[in-house]
């Protein structure tokens, strides 16, 4: 199995029609075809449908397409890391980073970055901590930026500080004037965790004297908050969840509760080459 089939394969699969791929690849039908043929004997598996009109990606085409992509992004990495090992000047810096700490990390930092090294470009990956962290072991991005806990034996971080969780809603049962409500105050409220915090908020809860009550589990901030602006409950979510999306009903406040404190962190594999535009980048949260 070589690159260029991989790069072929991926063609076929995002333009799902043979013809169309072999245009944006700039060769002919017949060889894009008898390569897919050669690449299925290979591996004795079947990768396409061929009894439609569109492509129609198999089982084991589906999972080849992901690995595919993981590879040629794993061989463009070592390429860049390669051509730079000794300066940092130039390259390209792939981040992973789930949204809730992302979106308020990062705009302002890379902005100041990239006008420090104006050659270096930026490469993001969203997603939820297991997807960062599988990205980080594949070699597909160098850094992350997920919320704690994770496996200390397996990454390097830079922990930044605390912050609290916040309820969201549309219809909220505290008053304006609070400048913050304890756990009890949602005692009544069906509530819209993101699945990572559920474990954390229903301690905090139940040290409280009461369970909450769970009306729907989602598997990110963002998805939590749009939840919430629907109307059908209390939305509970990190503080720097606020911004990330835009609907003016929706009112904020902090839980006063030190347990619901979560914190976010910077990581990297350890024992990994790191390349010098990621070490530079990293300078950014150790000062």
């Amino acid at each position: 199995m070589e690159i260029r089939q991989l790069k072929y394969f991926l063609a076929i699969a995002e333009e799902e029609n043979i013809t169309k791929a072999a245009e944006k690849l700039h060769i002919s039908q017949p060889p894009l075809s008898q390569q897919l043929k050669l690449l299925e004997e290979e591996l004795g598996v079947k990768l396409i449908e061929r009894n439609t009109r569109n492509i129609k990606l198999t089982g084991a085409g589906k999972k080849l397409q992901y690995r595919a992509e993981q590879i040629l992004n794993l061989v463009e990495t070592t390429v860049k890391e390669l051509k730079d090992i000794d300066d940092g000047i130039k390259g390209t810096l792939s981040i992973g980073t789930v949204s809730s700490s992302g979106a308020a990390l990062l705009p302002w930092r890379i902005r100041s970055f990239h006008e420090k090294y104006p050659e270096i470009n930026f490469q993001m990956w969203d997603g939820d901590s297991h997807r960062i962290l599988e990205l980080l072991e594949s070699g597909i991005v160098e850094i992350g930026i997920i919320r704690t806990p994770f496996n200390t034996d397996v990454y390097e971080s830079i922990c930044l500080p605390s912050e609290p969780m916040i309820a969201v809603s549309i219809n909220p049962p505290w008053k304006d004037e609070k400048e913050y409500i304890f756990p009890i105050e949602l005692k009544e409220e069906p509530l819209i965790v993101d699945r990572r915090f559920e474990s954390l908020i229903v301690k905090a809860f139940n040290r409280a004297g009461f369970e909450p009550k769970i009306v729907c589990r989602s598997d990110d901030v963002r998805s939590t908050l749009l939840w919430a602006s629907t109307g059908i409950g209390v939305a509970i979510v990190p503080k720097a969840g606020i911004g990330l999306i835009q609907n003016g009903n929706l009112k904020y406040k902090e839980i006063k509760e030190s347990s619901l404190e979560t914190q976010t962190a910077i990581i990297w594999m350890k024992n990994r080459y790191l390349s010098s535009v990621a070490r530079r980048f990293l300078e950014n949260f150790k000062e």
